[in-house]
Parts: C-alpha cells; structure tokens; sequence
C-alpha cells in the first residue's frame, strides 16, 4: 500500500524589540544553528497555540499572536537521502515575561536578539531558509488576521481529550 505524502506542519514567532529579533541557536545534525523561536504542531493544538507553546519551550518567554505573517513552505534534501517538505505558520505578537528557572527545550543553547543585518549576514548559519523569509516578511509589513487559520471545534475538544 503506498504512504500518503504529508509535510511536517511547523509554526514559527517572529518578534521584534528595539529594531532587534529574537532568535535561538540550536544544536542540530549540521552544528549550531540559528531559528525563529519554532517547533512542530502537536495533536490537539491550533498552530498559534502551538506558537505559544514552542516560545516558552525555547526562551522560556511568554508569547501572545497577534498577527499570522504569512505561512510557507520549505524542503530539505540532505546528503543521507532525507527529503522533508515543511509547512510553516509563522506568527509575530507580544514578548511576555521571562520565567528564569525555566529550562530551555533539549538542543537549545541559548537565545539570542540579532538586528536584521546581523541575521541576514549570518545565513550560513540559518536552520531553515524561512528563519529570515519569515523576518523580511515582517519588516515589508505582512499582517493577517488571526482569524485567517480557522480550527474546526474538533481541534480543542481533541485536546482536552489529551
């Protein structure tokens, strides 16, 4: 029987303080890598609450959306025969408070705030090409309505079930 294809649904924050992003550099199978606070959906979660999840999970800041920013897609083709598609909702909003006895998801090495010359200088070094699509997206004003990404009542009440 064959295997439906299906991408890997990802979301990703973007935000912005003082004309600086917030980022983190991440230990992956390529070395340290630099990533919009991002992470897979999970079962059970619309993608902006898996949005607020992924931010606590690797800055341990609190994060509110307020606008979806545009959503993506991305493939990676990798020497050992790896070939993953990724759909990316990506997400700016509010920084919260910072919880500092938090411990940062495994991989996670530290966060950082970069301006956007610095991330665009520093590309060799991105996780994903849509680290900095995502950001000049941001910057050239993409807004949309949280409203935009509906998830049908069978969404939560699965995740109450969890």
């Amino acid at each position: 029987m064959d295997t439906r294809w299906k991408p890997n649904v990802t979301v990703a924050a973007v935000i912005e303080k003082a004309g600086r992003f917030l980022l983190v550099e991440e230990e992956t199978a390529d070395g340290l890598r630099l990533n919009n606070p991002a992470g897979h959906l999970d079962q059970g979660e619309t993608p902006a609450q898996a949005c607020i999840r992924e931010t606590l999970e690797e800055t341990a800041h609190a994060f509110t959306p307020t606008s979806l920013i545009g959503i993506y897609l991305s493939r990676t083709d990798t020497p050992n025969g790896d070939d993953t598609t990724y759909l990316r909702f990506a997400f700016c909003g509010n920084l919260g408070a910072c919880d500092p006895d938090r411990i940062l998801d495994a991989g996670i090495v530290r966060t950082l705030w970069m301006s956007v010359d610095e991330i665009r200088a520093s590309r060799a070094r991105h996780r994903s090409p849509l680290v900095l699509q995502c950001m000049e997206d941001f910057l050239q004003g993409a807004r949309y309505p949280l409203a935009l990404v509906h998830a049908d009542a069978s969404v939560v009440r699965l995740n109450r079930e969890l």
